[in-house]
């Protein structure tokens, strides 16, 4: 059972690690002005999270089958695998300034190679990989001055906390609600997980991704200033670790909400 809870919470760890840097790339694509290739890379560690994703399902449901014929409650087992989610989004806040550093490169990179898997066996070798840990940065506090917060719409970043504790503990809730409901309908209630985050991705994607993109767009074509996208990247990195915190308080109730409907 701990082999499992290692590798969830690494698993957990990686996820919210990339997807906080996800954010930090429309920084660099507006800087940079080469959005279609900032884009085309970044879809390189989206692979590696969603990958990761999958991934984490079937640990999971071994880490919820196992406490179920042991007769355990893994509360606070899932409650690690919720606070690694934490760790991750603070582990990418701390990486957004080198990663900035080293994506910008790639991007310029990539032109020239013109092959993903190309330049990521380059970034591999011994040297880059030295390199990469001696130009590492850290964030300092010009990141969060000049923050002009009244240009970003409050109900963005409400959608985008919300939705992130819910992306957060959907999977790991409808998992729990397993242990909570009678024997036949353990393997229903916990199906639910992908349609809770299927809910959760396309509202991200229809009510969050948007506005966020004409903000970006807008920049992008210097109708608004950089420091707009700057406010913006530092407000839904916040958003997002508070989402993840409060993964922690939705946590129980979502569970027995989703075994009520079973029962």
């Amino acid at each position: 059972m701990e082999r499992y809870m290692y590798e969830l919470i690494a698993l957990t760890f990686i996820i919210h690690t990339i997807d906080t840097l996800s954010y930090s790339v429309r920084l660099s694509s507006v800087k940079s002005g080469q959005f279609a290739l900032s884009t085309s890379l970044f879809n390189v560690f989206v692979l590696i999270s969603r990958t990761a994703n999958m991934l984490q399902g079937p640990l999971i449901g071994a880490l919820i089958g196992t406490s179920i014929a042991m007769e355990i409650d893994p509360v606070y087992d899932i409650r690690k695998v919720v606070f690694a989610s934490t760790g991750g989004t603070l582990a990418g806040i701390v990486l957004i300034p080198t990663f900035l550093k080293i994506f910008h490169f790639a991007v310029a990179r990539l032109e020239t190679t013109g092959s993903v898997p190309l330049l990521i066996i380059q970034a591999l070798s011994i040297n880059n990989i030295k390199l990469i840990a001696k130009n590492s940065v850290m964030p300092s506090r010009e990141t969060f001055q000049n923050i002009r917060y009244h240009d970003i719409p409050k109900r963005l970043l409400v959608f985008n906390t919300l939705l992130t504790a819910v992306y957060t503990v959907g999977v790991l809730a409808a998992f729990y609600s397993a242990t909570l409901v009678a024997p036949e309908y353990q393997l229903a209630a916990s199906s639910s997980s992908g349609m809770i985050n299927g809910v959760a991705t396309i509202l991200l994607t229809l009510v969050v991704d948007p506005r966020a993109a004409i903000i970006t767009d807008q920049a992008f074509r210097g109708n608004r200033p950089y420091s707009d996208v700057k406010t913006l990247v530092v407000l839904l990195i916040g958003a997002k670790l508070l989402g993840t915190l409060l993964g922690q308080v939705i946590l129980i109730p979502a569970a027995n909400l989703i075994a009520g409907f079973y029962e």
